[in-house]
């Protein structure tokens, strides 16, 4: 079997665990810590960079720190993870979806400011598959309105838009190390801050409450309780894994690329038959190379293909269920515009094999079974 996904691991992984052992250090914001929040610091180009111990908790973090409360109301795609809408959900805040772009299928940046009402406190951006949002709308939207904007950055690190790193450009930016993603510690995350006047807060909620991280800087001789807060930082462990994935990014990126272009490469004589679409990259994006997908014609049934592909041993799934069609996003959420394109590419994509070590070979396999099946 190929499977979907298969953890990369560089080899440097359990050194730097034992090293940390070794150091009888386990519990968060040790050295590896630190390490990883200068790397994301210098590499990313923001105010501060706080491991967290998913994505779920920086975006948490983020609706927190814009004190979102019942009523207030943050927009979004609903094709996204839940994630994006539960952090915002969980502070009593109603999702407000709209419809993704035919194209990137990233939130439809023409259909954001007809959302948005005196209730509205944030806009939340997905770059889905590591492919940028068209941000500069996004963002004149955002300082026209006064409302902040967090990037759900959780596919995208080593993505750029314009040359600029992706979670750099709005008020917030979150990042997923989840082991299905690029760089991964397993579980893991890290809240990206670029307004400087939410650092101090974001350290203390990222501590129980605490001014903890400014006790260990020197800059207090005690710590005590200063805010509502919550543990949001992983042990030392994960941190140490994560560090040995960061030091290789530059080459778990091109990796990941070049397997990204040879199925490009591979599938365009399909796209040619019109038997699926590949991937639109828009000129301003520099992406990462995380998924790689294709989306099927209306006729062809997407879960028969997967079932067929299985049944020849190619591991291929499909992706979110849109939230807005979800119980809880019926529940919780409105729509603010028609989802189209939403409820039509969530029938049709079908994600392929993506992840270091996948050889030529089983990528012509893929191809090639694939094309067996729908011609």
């Amino acid at each position: 079997m190929i499977p979907f996904n298969k953890p990369y691991m560089t080899g440097k992984e359990l050194h730097y665990i034992a090293q940390s052992h070794g150091n009888f250090k386990l519990a968060g914001d040790g050295p590896f810590t630190k390490l990883c929040h200068s790397w994301m610091e210098t590499n990313i180009g923001v105010g501060r960079a706080l491991l967290t111990h998913s994505c779920t908790a920086a975006l948490e973090m983020a609706a927190i720190l814009l004190d979102i409360k019942p009523g207030d109301e943050v927009i979004m795609p609903s094709y996204t993870f839940v994630s994006t809408a539960n952090a915002f959900v969980l502070r009593g805040a109603t999702p407000v979806f709209v419809d993704i772009r035919e194209d990137t299928l990233n939130i439809d940046e023409n259909l954001v400011e007809q959302a948005i009402t005196p209730h509205t406190k944030a806009i939340v951006p997905v770059h889905y598959a590591g492919v940028s949002c068209e941000m500069h709308t996004l963002l004149k939207i955002a300082k026209r309105h006064g409302i902040a904007i967090v990037e759900d950055a959780a596919q995208a690190i080593m993505s750029t838009y314009k040359k600029m790193p992706l979670g750099s450009l709005g008020d917030f930016g979150t990042l997923s190390f989840h082991e299905t993603k690029n760089v991964i510690s397993g579980e893991g995350g890290a809240l990206l801050v670029n307004d400087k006047n939410k650092i101090a807060p974001a350290e203390i909620i990222r501590e129980k409450g605490t001014d903890r991280s400014r006790f260990f800087r020197g800059e207090v001789d005690k710590y005590t309780w200063q805010s509502f807060g919550s543990s949001f930082l992983p042990g030392e462990l994960t941190a140490a894994f994560l560090w040995a994935q960061l030091e290789e990014c530059e080459l778990i990126l091109n990796e990941r690329l070049n397997s990204w272009r040879r199925y490009h490469s591979l599938l365009a004589p399909f796209e040619e038959k019109g038997l699926l679409r590949r991937p639109i990259i828009p000129e301003y994006c520099g992406h990462n190379g995380h998924i790689y997908y294709v989306l099927l014609p209306n006729n062809v049934n997407r879960d028969l293909v997967i079932e067929q592909l299985k049944k020849r041993k190619v591991n291929a799934v499909f992706h979110y269920v849109p939230l807005h069609s979800a119980p809880a996003g019926k529940k919780f959420g409105r729509i603010a515009s028609d989802m189209k394109w939403t409820d039509t590419h969530s029938q049709a994509i079908l994600r392929l094999p993506m992840w270091i070590g996948l050889t030529e070979q089983q990528q012509q396999y893929v191809v090639d079974t694939l094309y067996k099946i729908l011609y």
